[in-house]
C-alpha cells in the first residue's frame, strides 16, 4: 500500500514525523480524510483529533488549532499545541473541560466569553483524543477474552 510523510511540529517540538496510510484532521470548514498522493493544499485547522492510520492501527493525537500542508507526497502539520493521547493526563483535561465552563456561565464579557469558548473547544479535543486510547467497557460487561 502507498503511504506519505506526516511530519507535525510545534514551537517547542517535533510531535510526530512517520510514514502513515491515512490521515484524518479537524479543517476549518470540517474533517479532511487525506490519502497519499493528494493533491496540494493549504489549511488551517480548528482545535480537534487528528486520526492517523499506519500499518492496520489507528492513533490519536489533539491540537489546538494551526495549518495542514499537503506537498509532494507529504503532509505537514505547523500547530499551535499538539499531544499524542498516550501523552494527556484524562483527570486534567476533565478540569479543564469544567474550568471552561464554569467560565462560559460566568463571563463578563463577549471577550471573556471567545476565550472561554476556544478553551472549552482545545480541551474537549484533549479528552476526547485520551479516551480513545483506552477502549471502554459497558459497566457489567465481561472484558474480551
Amino acid at each position: 500500500m502507498a503511504t506519505m510523510r506526516l511530519e507535525i511540529v510545534t514551537a517547542e517540538r517535533r510531535v510526530y514525523s512517520e510514514d502513515v496510510d491515512m490521515l484524518v484532521a479537524p479543517g476549518i470548514d470540517g474533517q479532511l480524510g487525506i490519502l497519499p498522493n493528494h493533491a496540494p493544499l493549504l489549511t488551517a485547522l480548528q482545535p480537534g483529533e487528528i486520526r492517523v492510520d499506519k500499518d492496520g492501527e489507528e492513533s490519536y493525537m489533539a491540537v489546538s488549532g494551526g495549518f495542514l500542508e499537503v506537498l509532494s507526497n507529504r503532509v505537514t502539520i505547523l500547530a499551535d499545541t499538539a499531544e499524542r493521547a498516550e501523552e494527556i493526563d484524562i483527570e486534567r483535561a476533565e478540569a479543564a473541560v469544567r474550568r471552561a465552563q464554569e467560565r462560559i456561565s460566568s463571563r463578563a464579557s463577549d471577550r471573556d466569553l471567545q476565550r472561554a469558548l476556544m478553551s472549552l473547544r482545545r480541551s474537549q479535543a484533549r479528552l476526547l483524543a485520551a479516551r480513545r486510547r483506552r477502549p471502554r467497557r459497558d459497566v457489567g460487561a465481561p472484558p474480551h477474552s
